[in-house]
């Protein structure tokens, strides 16, 4: 039988954008940066708090990332890399070393190797991911 695990995003929400910070088990992960909150409007908003079961989704041009595939009304969301919210994220989430400004950070790319590293290990050992925003 699987085990289940579970990531926790904590946000802060902000006029420009939504900071957050993922941790698993009490051990802090990476901050985040989204989209502000505009009551889940495609394109423009963060996604809804909740809990998501994360899963491994191919695409023909950014190869494997991680989907958030059941949010309500919305689809193609995934956990990849951006260091500005507003110019680079339609409803996705960032990881980032560092927080600089509501919806902004850092070394994207080197967070969300340390994120995927560990929802990969997870997965691996055929257990479930989730992620639980609030």
């Amino acid at each position: 039988m699987s085990n289940k695990h579970t990531l926790k995003l904590l946000r802060k929400y902000g006029a420009e954008g939504t900071n957050g910070t993922i941790t698993f088990e009490g051990e802090h992960i990476c901050h985040t940066i989204e989209l502000p909150d505009r009551n889940n409007i495609k394109r423009i908003s963060c996604i809804p708090i909740g809990q998501y079961k994360l899963e491994k989704i191919r695409y023909q041009r950014h190869g494997e990332q991680i989907g958030i595939p059941h949010v309500l009304n919305r689809e193609g969301i995934l956990i990849h890399a951006a260091n500005n919210a507003k110019d680079e994220l339609l409803g996705c989430i960032a990881p980032v070393i560092s927080l600089t400004g509501e919806g902004q950070g850092t070394e994207s790319g080197k967070a969300l190797a340390k994120l995927k590293a560990l929802v990969y290990c997870l997965w691996d050992m055929g257990d479930e991911v989730y992620l639980s925003i609030r």
